[in-house]
């Protein structure tokens, strides 16, 4: 049979300290933060005007010879791609708001105009000013529209029209959708003021 351990007489017993005793290690200050970059106060003048000159220079150069070889490069490609795939979304959404918009005050091209404004403005207000109503309208149209899509199109074409659809909604999200983050912000008001 073992033995229990006995205490090694030169180790001093572990006491426990009431919560109420117990002293947090002083806090260190914190390391102070280098000043800002102050246009007016830290950066010479001379390096401001050089900067602007040199983007004048670079905007005349890019409006004098830039813009008219890209006006030029567009003028000889085949955008037929783009058309057709604006159609292949467009039409069905046209021919299911005509479908379905029998009996009621609206035309089927007024609903088609509004459908095109909403979604218009919810991408521009999205874009600009990041509101929720917006980003949320944005969504509700992009998910009406692939299903709209989805039920006016051919069914041997539905799945292929379907997917271009939510192409063309998420392209536009890019922008309307922007900083958006699906990482939770922690505030933290526990430190103290600096």
């Amino acid at each position: 049979m073992t033995e229990p351990n006995k205490p090694d007489p030169a180790v001093p017993p572990l006491e426990t300290i009431d919560d109420s005793q117990r002293v947090p290690p002083p806090r260190r200050p914190l390391p102070t933060r280098p000043e800002p970059i102050r246009t007016v106060d830290d950066v010479p003048p001379g390096a401001i005007a050089a900067f602007a000159v040199v983007g004048i220079i670079a905007m005349f150069l890019t409006l004098k010879w830039g813009l008219p070889k890209v006006i030029t490069w567009s003028h000889h490609q085949d955008w037929s791609w783009f058309t057709q795939w604006t159609a292949t979304v467009t039409d069905p959404v046209h021919a299911y708001l005509s479908a379905h918009t029998a009996g009621l005050p609206l035309t089927a091209s007024s609903a088609f105009v509004i459908w095109q404004g909403v979604g218009i403005a919810s991408l521009a207000l999205s874009w600009l000013t990041g509101a929720v109503g917006a980003r949320l309208t944005w969504t509700a149209h992009g998910a009406c529209s692939v299903l709209m899509v989805w039920d006016a199109s051919p069914a041997a074409g539905r799945p292929v029209a379907a997917a271009l659809a939510v192409l063309a909604w998420t392209t536009g999200s890019f922008l309307a959708l922007r900083g958006l983050s699906l990482r939770p912000l922690i505030i933290n008001n526990n430190h103290p003021a600096r």
